[in-house]
């Protein structure tokens, strides 16, 4: 129970570092411009402690729940003081304001890369591309005619070990099959299974290529419906993480990031449309794994991943965690900083087809009339906050069945 407790703890506080990051992401974006920062905070409610540098206050308040970071003049409606009005954000480009407001999302894209950098040279990224690169490598293969039979690791004299013999070793890279490309480990189970006798492997190892010559053998196995067939077999298991080294591993991370990024996207897509799922969860059904899921339910997973020794999986969801983030604080709805970015850009080209006609530029948007909407917005995005800690805390998503 200690080690669970110590598990929602640390991501906890991961989640108020990414947080921290995301506004000092603004901080310096904004100083950088020479804008004037009043004041930076982590976390509401209570000041715990605060000190002033310069000209701008820092600070550490009572619940580390979040941050803000107090910018003169963000936008036109904001009051400044004399003083404040000729570094008020709203009076510099279009560009530098733009910069400023997206900084806190791109903190959260570096932070999650430098997780998955350092799980690549570490434990490794999860081979989701199923690249065709070895595990382990058996100490033999043989025929069965029964399930059990197949997964006996049991060796008998006599048996071949194809992959053993022909010297591979985990950590290869099987690119070619008796002269024929593979690039996933389907591929390489499809050849491996058509193959007989002696067989040309072409492997990467350690970057360098390599040809090997496996001797695979006819085995027999059930085929699943009753029955057996013979399959050639090698004793070989596809790696399910995949580990680089210092270099590599910015490639590799870089990569995975694409891939984590792109699959964020969907899922937020495919967010509405889970809502209810959520509600059935909250009424007794069974927790659907890929419903939405809150900071409280997040920190519960990554509690449960460290008391089962899942590190992999703990540092996985708080990289995705800020990919997330990060992409849901650039949708161009207030009060979101995409929401503040839309709305910079609006004057920006409303300005200048005013300019085109010959027109003198506009006032800055008033925010005022977007109060309804946004008032919409956050009653509806609290409500699926509400709806999800409810569900993550009478039924919450669990790595371990209980």
């Amino acid at each position: 129970m200690l080690v669970y407790i110590l598990g929602v703890v640390l991501f906890a506080l991961g989640i108020c570092v990414s947080v921290a990051l995301h506004e000092a992401g603004h901080m310096v974006a904004a100083k950088s411009f020479g804008m004037k920062v009043r004041r930076y905070f982590v976390g509401f409610g209570p000041t715990v402690f605060s000190f002033r540098r310069g000209e701008t206050e820092y600070g550490l308040k009572w619940l580390p729940l979040g941050g803000f970071c107090d910018i003169a003049g963000m936008t036109a409606l904001d009051e400044v003081t004399p003083d404040e009005a000729p570094r008020a954000m709203w009076r510099f480009k279009t560009w530098k304001r733009t910069v400023v407001l997206a900084a806190g999302s791109f903190t959260h894209f570096v932070f999650g890369f430098i997780v998955l950098y350092l799980m690549a040279v570490t434990m490794g990224l999860p081979n989701l591309a199923a690249k065709p690169v070895i595990n382990t490598v058996s100490d033999c293969v043989r025929s069965a005619t029964t399930a059990e039979e197949w997964n006996d690791p049991t060796c008998r004299p006599g048996d071949p070990a194809p992959a053993k013999s022909a010297g591979l070793r985990p950590g290869d890279e099987v690119t070619a099959i008796d002269g024929t490309p593979v690039e996933t480990w389907p591929e390489l189970l499809s050849a491996v299974q058509s193959s007989s006798g002696p067989t040309e492997f072409r492997i990467l190892r350690d970057g360098e290529p390599l040809t090997l010559t496996v001797d695979v053998p006819r085995v027999e196995r059930p085929d699943g419906e009753g029955g057996t067939e013979r399959v050639g077999a090698i004793g070989a298991s596809q790696a399910g993480m995949l580990t680089y080294g210092p270099v590599e591993a910015i490639g590799g991370s870089a990569a995975f990031t694409g891939d984590l990024l792109v699959m964020t996207w969907e899922r937020l897509l495919e967010f509405p449309e889970k809502i209810p799922a959520v509600i059935e969860a909250i009424l007794g059904e069974e927790r659907d794994p890929e419903t939405p899921v809150s900071v409280v339910g997040a920190s519960r997973i990554g509690g449960e991943a460290v008391e089962h020794g899942l590190w992999e999986v703990f540092f996985l969801l708080l990289a995705s965690l800020n990919f997330f983030v990060g992409i849901f604080n650039l949708l161009p709805l207030l009060p979101l900083d995409g929401g503040h970015i839309a709305v910079t850009w609006y004057e920006r080209v409303r300005d200048w087809i005013r300019k085109l006609r010959g027109k003198a530029a506009g006032g800055p948007v008033d925010y005022t009339k977007l109060n309804a909407v946004t008032t919409v917005f956050v009653l509806i995005g609290g409500a699926i906050v509400l709806l999800t800690v409810t569900a993550d805390i009478v039924n919450p998503i669990r790595l371990v069945p209980q």
